[in-house]
């Protein structure tokens, strides 16, 4: 048997925990959280863990790390902590044999080939081939990263296909595009401004903007009454994704315009990243949103502008199409990553 350290490592928190490879099997055996900013010192955290385990258990020889933030030659500075992490000498100081530190998003593709049928959920069947793999996920951001068969297996590509241009196909995404622009003060506006958690929010303070009136009844009931410079006073405000899906549930018909306006863009950037990725073993759904609006993603709103593509429209019908629902996907990832590096 052999111990594996696997963490997923965040501005918030920092879940760490061991798996012990059993006939090529992971069974988690402990983990633990810990808030990320009471820590100064990383690699006092994870000792701390690591001589939390039980008496007489096998130390972890091999380790992986993912990691909020853009990771560069086994270097990474976190965005929101005062941690600069070296792979070589976290290596050394945690006692382990490997260990390799992966941009947090990037690692999922690590797990992909490997989830269980409760860690993820089918979105619309296809015909999986050999090949690549990609997901992205809408959450607070948006996530894309990219896997390439090697001879030692998936390779993850981090992306940063986010941050490039939002492409308006209708008229109104056109309009909501440059107010947005002029909203928020932007030079441009990104695809994540638009597909993202934080884009429904804007969405749906867009639309109350062209109809120039106040909250309607449905939010106005959910969000406990809003009025409408509030609303378009705290453009970041955090539930206001949750607040207009919730009234979108409940037929309010501006937060179901929005909704429905916001699930063809994202299809359309899904479709956008299959084409360029072809990745014929699988197109996977993260983020926040994916377990939320799984109903939502299985409709015609979604996968009709997904597979809009002209004469390209054959090639993506045959990609199957999942949603990755399990909330420690993150660490269960990192830990396939870590039995790879046994090799």
């Amino acid at each position: 048997m052999t111990t594996l350290l696997a963490g997923d490592i965040g501005g918030t928190k920092t879940l760490l925990a061991t798996y012990r490879l059993e006939t090529g099997e992971l069974v988690q055996l402990r983990c633990e959280r810990f808030v990320s900013a009471a820590w100064d010192d990383f690699p006092a955290l994870v000792r701390q863990f690591l001589a939390g385990g039980a008496a007489g258990s096998e130390a972890p020889s091999h380790g992986c790390l993912a990691i909020a933030g853009p990771v560069q030659d086994g270097l990474v500075r976190l965005t929101n902590l005062p941690w600069e992490l070296d792979e070589l000498e976290l290596t050394a100081e945690c006692g382990l044999r490997r260990l390799e530190l992966v941009n947090d998003f990037a690692v999922l593709i690590y797990g992909l080939p490997h989830l269980g049928e409760q860690q993820q959920a089918v979105v619309r069947e296809g015909v999986a081939q050999p090949g690549p793999l990609a997901i992205l996920g809408a959450g607070t951001g948006l996530g894309v990263a990219i896997g390439v068969p090697g001879a030692q297996g998936l390779i993850a590509l981090a992306s940063e296909a986010a941050h490039a241009e939002f492409a308006p196909r209708l008229e109104r995404e056109w309009r909501l595009k440059q107010w947005l622009q002029h909203d928020l003060s932007l030079e441009r506006v990104s695809i994540e401004r638009i597909v993202s958690g934080t884009g429904l929010g804007h969405v749906f303070r867009w639309f109350l903007h062209e109809a120039g009136s106040g909250a309607p009844h449905g939010l106005a009931e959910a969000a406990g009454a809003w009025a409408l410079a509030e609303l378009h006073g705290e453009a970041e405000r955090p539930d206001l994704p949750a607040l207009v899906a919730a009234a979108a549930a409940s037929d309010d018909p501006t937060a179901a315009a929005a909704l429905d306006l916001w699930l063809g863009a994202y299809g359309c950037v899904a479709g956008d990243l299959a084409l360029q990725s072809l990745c014929r073993g699988g197109l996977w759904l993260g983020g926040g949103t994916a377990a939320k609006l799984l109903p939502q993603l299985r409709s015609q709103a979604f996968l009709g502008p997904l597979a809009a593509k002209g004469r390209l429209t054959p090639v993506l019908q045959q990609i199957p199409l999942r949603a990755l629902i399990d909330p420690e996907a993150g660490l269960f990832s990192a830990a396939c990553r870590a039995r790879m590096l046994l090799d």
